[in-house]
């Protein structure tokens, strides 16, 4: 079974940027579809972006497009997300997902979930 860390979270200032990190061990990646969600206070789980097992072609949430970029080295079992321009609304606890399906452009998780890492942005 695959298990995945997720690091790279912190407190920014609006506008500023972030990289987190999905590192997985156990087993490779490099044919699993992967994803981003974050969940903030008080709010449910939400999709964030989608990058297929070969990282020809990514989906992202229309509150992030442009903003974010997902990313992935499956020689380095490592996943990514860019994360510019971060505003206040972004801030949550960010998870990784892998091994889910991609249909009809929507990203239904796996039960592989990584422990998640805090991002805050202050205004």
């Amino acid at each position: 079974q695959v298990q995945l860390v997720e690091s790279g979270g912190g407190l920014v200032q609006a506008g500023g940027s972030l990289r987190l990190s999905c590192a997985a061990s156990g087993r490779a990646i490099n044919r699993y579809a992967m994803a981003w969600f974050r969940q903030g206070s008080g709010k449910e789980r939400e999709f964030v972006a989608y990058i297929r097992w070969n990282g020809d072609y990514t989906h992202y949430a229309d509150s992030v497009k442009g903003r974010f970029t997902i990313s992935r080295d499956n020689v380095k079992n490592m996943m990514y997300l860019q994360m510019d321009s971060l505003k206040p609304e972004d801030t949550a606890v960010y998870y990784c997902n892998a091994a889910g399906s991609y249909n009809s452009g929507t990203y239904v998780s796996s039960p592989y979930w990584g422990q998640g890492t805090q991002v805050t942005v202050s205004s």
